[in-house]
């Protein structure tokens, strides 16, 4: 009976969430006790709430400054703990009533046992592989014991079953007695263990796994900062270049570029900061519940503590809901501090060394609003673009409007010959070849009228022949520089070309519903289609001779740009959901500078993109 009372004891003992000896009670305003170690993991893993809930009972208790240290003492659980480490262990195979302290325990028996008992169980063949702890690594606090579960009812009988309706072990008598009505499921105790032991594993798998995947995401934010920080460098060090190269007096200015370039970058690296931040809570979290959950070599066998893992389970199963990180997040913040780069003065403000500048785009009111209706690049590797209300205004790469010529003309196409001549169509489908100093050339292309073919657009490829496409008829024309009628005609079946774009070999081919590559006889190799009925795709051809399509989205005011290949199989993203200044008519163009630049043209505003 009082082998049975230690038992007992010893479990009362017993912190409900670690299973070991309490170290360090705190008492919770529902009256739980735990160790303070478990409260500070608990309280960690709710973020920066202030509020503890108890695992038992749900109850919530206040944390002052989440500052555990400061809530009750347990003084009495404390002192009995003392006690109990500090009272002798007698022997308990001995059968005199004096009996001798003991100097070892069998985990295997169960047994304290003196010098002369412990020296007759080593002696037997069947004892060899026991288990055997020294008292004074018991005392230490080095090894726990194994306590055998034994039925607080019946203290003779193990609890080899279990309700798993009442979440409680059970003795065999009590089976009978108290769990035989229908409800309750009764299974081996050894069944749930094991089966408690393969749930504890499978959740600590999926931990690690749902932990992996965070930190490839904190590694990935690392790598964006990395970039980020590369981009300040560099700004830097050209800032320094050009300051070395100017006068001493210029100190002040370099001071305030530098300033500049890390106002830019620093809030950047902030958000990636923050980002990082929340996933590496979301590491913490998973691995703090976890260990929790799986760093034990006990059971839990009492109500609390059954109730307390039960709570870490489910806080565990909670924290494997968080969705996987989003990489776009960390993708368009670092994309805002790749952007700045340092553009040197060379000229007469060469003394004020250069500005600090956005490379991720330049916008540029056109001269005539909602007038826009072609754009192409011209051979001295400036952008033209032509206007329905009259003229072609001519634009720098950065963003210079330099001239504007043919102001009389009213443009629906522009391109230009070999030559320098400029190729012309009007708003009437009249194509006209004008020469660099504006003269007209006295040369007449027998195309379709606007009632014939309806709208119309052309391109011209690099044997200078001008192809001319129409959305009524769905064709195109081909047009030598000699004029007169078309030497050859591409059918467009099933599609409406709406701009034509000259490729190598190829056309490309921009209708309502995709992006095509077509062939000189009009054969379909290549189609993209679009992705939802609110996006509108356009095409133009790099300098590298790939294929770059921007992705509107009209209603919004968002465009993305991505480059693909000769075959429209992806390359890589340029720019995601850029804001634009939405126009009122729903018509882009989009061309490459000779230099590297795109130009993205609305029918009101030019945007310049690196």
């Amino acid at each position: 009976m009082a082998e049975a009372l230690k038992n007992v004891i010893a479990q009362s003992l017993e912190c409900p969430v670690c299973l070991n000896t309490f170290t360090d009670p705190k008492i919770l305003s529902c009256s739980h006790t735990y160790c303070k170690a478990c409260l500070d993991n608990i309280l960690e893993c709710h973020g920066n709430d202030q509020m503890l809930r108890c695992p038992v009972c749900r109850a919530e208790t206040q944390v002052p400054n989440r500052d555990v240290s400061k809530l009750s003492t347990s003084l009495a659980l404390k002192s009995l703990i003392e006690d109990v480490k500090n009272q002798y262990q007698f022997c308990s195979n001995c059968k005199s009533e004096d009996k001798p302290q003991a100097v070892v325990y069998c985990q295997d028996c169960g047994k304290y046992l003196c010098y002369t008992c412990h020296n007759n169980h080593s002696q037997w063949q069947d004892f060899i592989t026991h288990e055997v702890l020294a008292m004074s690594e018991i005392v230490s606090g080095k090894v726990t014991v194994r306590r055998y579960r034994k039925c607080r009812k019946h203290p003779k009988e193990d609890e080899e079953c279990f309700c798993s309706d009442c979440r409680r072990f059970a003795c065999f008598r009590c089976v009978v007695m108290e769990h035989k009505d229908e409800g309750h499921r009764i299974i081996e105790a050894a069944v749930y263990e094991r089966h408690h032991l393969k749930s504890t594993e499978d959740l600590k798998s999926k931990a690690d796994k749902k932990r992996s995947c965070f930190q490839k995401y904190v590694d990935f934010i690392d790598e964006q900062k990395e970039h980020v920080s590369n981009v300040q460098k560099q700004c830097t060090d050209d800032i320094d270049k050009a300051f070395e190269e100017s006068v001493r007096q210029l100190t002040k200015r370099k001071e305030i570029l530098i300033g500049e370039v890390k106002g830019k970058t620093d809030g950047v690296e902030k958000e990636l900061d923050e980002m990082k931040k929340s996933a590496q809570g979301h590491i913490t979290h998973l691995t703090t519940v976890a260990d929790m959950v799986t760093n034990r070599t006990k059971v839990p066998s009492d109500m609390d503590a059954l109730a307390a893992h039960d709570t870490l389970c489910q806080d565990l199963q909670e924290a494997l809901k968080q969705e996987d990180p989003d990489y776009k997040q960390p993708i368009q913040s670092s994309r805002k501090g790749k952007s700045v780069s340092f553009k040197r003065n060379v000229g007469m403000n060469e003394l004020t060394l250069g500005k600090i500048v956005n490379a991720v785009e330049r916008n540029i009111a056109l001269p005539t609003k909602n007038s826009m209706n072609a754009m192409v690049s011209t051979p001295d590797g400036r952008m033209a673009v032509g206007c329905w209300k009259g003229g072609v205004e001519i634009f720098s790469a950065d963003g210079q409007h330099q001239q504007t010529v043919l102001k009389d003309v009213l443009i629906l196409g522009v391109g230009f010959l070999s030559d320098d001549r400029y190729v012309m169509l009007d708003t009437s489908n009249n194509i006209t070849l004008y020469t660099l100093e504006q003269t007209k050339v006295n040369v007449k292309f027998e195309t379709l009228s606007n009632d014939e073919g309806g709208y119309a657009n052309f391109t011209v490829n690099s044997d200078d022949q001008i192809y001319v496409s129409y959305r009524k008829t769905k064709k195109i024309h081909v047009f030598s520089t000699a004029g007169g009628k078309a030497i050859r005609e591409i059918p467009c079946d099933g599609y409406e070309p709406q701009q034509i774009t000259s490729y190598t070999d190829y056309l490309v081919i921009r209708s309502h519903d995709a992006i095509r590559l077509i062939d000189k006889q009009g054969v379909v190799k290549y189609k993209l289609a679009k992705s939802g009925h609110d996006l509108d795709l356009y095409a133009a051809v790099s300098q590298v001779n790939t294929i770059l399509i921007a992705t509107v989205n009209h209603d919004v005011g968002l465009v993305s740009i991505d480059e693909y290949t000769n075959e429209l199989k992806h390359v890589q993203n340029i720019d995601i959901d850029y804001k634009i200044e939405k126009p009122v008519r729903k018509w882009y163009y989009m061309q490459q500078y000779r230099s590297g630049e795109i130009a993205l043209c609305t029918t009101d505003r030019l945007y310049i993109f690196h």
